[in-house]
């Protein structure tokens, strides 16, 4: 077998189902394997993987294991040639593990591979990117310094490819042997900094990360976890045990960042959460040929819901639109498109996947989404 996707989810239902359909497109062409792992779910994610992909491997986890021990747990029942760590919160398009495994089967010295991630906003995401977070380089990110010790790896703009030294695991495809030569994910990592550490050991043991940013895949990114006291611990606590693995010589820098890490937290936990007021959209453009949806939505939206063409968006210009994409009628790549050229201007996004009784998005990538069930 080539391929095992491997999905680690909890608790964010809809959002698997829109990412194991999403892969299941992408791999009608290849010897691949979807494989869930999940951390205990309480949200109805296990019926809902028994009743509509019995032919998913599905792992129900007994408690929450973290994201490093239950993708371990999984890559050792994996098949494939290459593993893919994928987040439940995405959406791949139809050539998506074409394309990576094209480019990871002429990169002889691959560590791992990653591509351009798009926020439910069709905004870019650089964190797809990333230098290894030494201390000064995180000490300069917590002052609010960038230039040529950016935090992000702006040597390498968006839409190209190269070599870049960390990647984010929403997406990360390896070879299963180098994967288990380095060790995987580091069990000390509960959630946050594993990626960083595997591919900074990627690195270490000779092998090279590759950024493809001709392909492109959707991340909602705040719907895995919430921002609450558990995650900060999380996030700061694992760019300490980073530092301790990797960076224990340099104890002034190290002293001097988690100073910074103590402080920021402080300041992150008083803080207040964003409350954003609900958008009135002008408009609802639906592309779409299904009666029966329009026919729900022009009786919850009067007067305000409008069906147009692929060719009409594509080429108009809009403002305070809610766009909605049923991928029944239009492709993830189409969808890609659409959403980079009409980012900002107040509009928003929603996508019904193909063949679901929902369409969902998210209008801020550090908050949880909206989903709407017909």
């Amino acid at each position: 077998m080539k391929l095992s996707v491997i999905i680690l989810n909890y608790n964010v239902r809809y959002y698997l189902e829109q990412c194991v359909r999403s892969v299941q497109d992408a791999l009608r062409s290849l010897d691949a394997e979807i494989i869930v792992a999940d951390n205990a779910s309480t949200d109805g994610s296990g019926q809902m993987m028994s009743q509509l992909f019995p032919g998913v491997t599905f792992l129900a986890n007994s408690e929450n294991l973290g994201f490093s021990k239950a993708n371990n747990l999984a890559v050792r029942e994996a098949k494939g040639e290459y593993v893919c760590l994928l987040n439940p919160d995405t959406a791949v398009s139809q050539d998506t593990f074409v394309k990576v495994l094209s480019f990871a089967e002429s990169a002889e010295d691959l560590g791992a591979l990653g591509v351009r991630l798009m926020d439910g906003t069709g905004h870019y995401l650089p964190e797809s990117k990333r230098y290894v977070p030494t201390p000064w380089r995180a000490l300069r990110k917590l002052l609010g310094l960038g230039g040529k010790e950016s935090y992000y790896f702006n040597k390498l703009a968006e839409f190209q490819q190269g070599e870049v030294p960390v990647l984010v695991g929403a997406f990360m495809l390896m070879r299963k042997d180098r994967y288990l030569e380095v060790g995987g994910l580091d069990e000390d990592y509960f959630m946050y900094g594993e990626d960083i550490d595997l591919s900074y050991k990627l690195n270490k043991a000779g092998y090279r990360n590759y950024y493809l940013g001709s392909v492109t895949t959707l991340h909602y990114k705040g719907e895995s976890t919430d921002k609450d006291s558990a995650y900060l611990d999380r996030f700061y606590g694992a760019m300490s045990i980073f530092y301790k693995k990797h960076f224990s010589g340099q104890w002034l820098a190290n002293a001097m960042v988690n100073m910074g890490i103590g402080a920021l937290k402080s300041v992150r936990s008083r803080s207040n959460p964003v409350q954003t007021a609900h958008q009135q959209d002008d408009q609802i453009l639906v592309l779409t040929e299904n009666l029966p949806l329009l026919k729900k939505l022009s009786a919850s939206y009067p007067d305000r819901v409008k069906t147009v063409s692929k060719s009409e968006v594509g080429s108009e210009t809009y403002t305070q639109t809610l766009f909605l994409f049923d991928l029944d009628y239009i492709d993830y790549n189409q969808v890609f498109m659409l959403m980079e050229r009409h980012k900002g201007q107040g509009n928003r996004f929603r996508i019904r996947p193909s063949g679901a009784s929902f369409c969902l998005g998210s209008d801020r990538s550090d908050q949880k989404g909206e989903v709407l069930v017909f």
